[in-house]
């Protein structure tokens, strides 16, 4: 998932935008063309500020990353959606997939920061595990 795509999106659930991302791991590419303007109208989900204060040269910084491994997290209702080989995981509860979601958990829980987990609403461990 690019960074620039964040602005675009908003909790499935109670339609948030915008969402607070941690990346785990992200993967550089040289083969994005420069830029000579922002790229995002309202929000740099790179830099967690408002698009209008962000320099085109870190906007050629950001086109060039891609999330690989992370969390969305909704700060309104404390939903929370795994990124997992660079697609975000965006379904409403009856539709996510648990094994995805335990997974997610097991590898990386572990590294999320504390201030980020806390607004995390993590369900039972177990119940994660069980199928739906």
């Amino acid at each position: 998932m690019r960074y620039y795509f964040l602005e675009l999106l908003a909790c499935p659930i109670c339609k948030h935008n915008p969402l607070i991302l941690y990346t785990v791991e992200e993967r550089e590419s040289n083969e994005a063309p420069e830029v000579s303007s922002v790229k995002c109208k309202e929000y740099c989900g790179y830099l967690r500020k408002n698009a209008q204060e962000v320099p085109p040269d870190i906007c050629n910084k950001c086109v060039k990353k891609e999330v690989i491994y992370g969390v969305l997290i909704c700060p309104k209702c404390g939903r929370w959606y795994p990124i997992v080989d660079g697609i975000p995981y965006m379904l409403p509860d009856k539709y996510r997939d648990r094994k995805i979601d335990s997974k997610f958990i097991e590898r990386y829980f572990d590294r999320i920061p504390r201030d980020f987990k806390s607004m995390m609403k993590i369900p039972d461990p177990k119940k994660l595990r069980e199928s739906p």
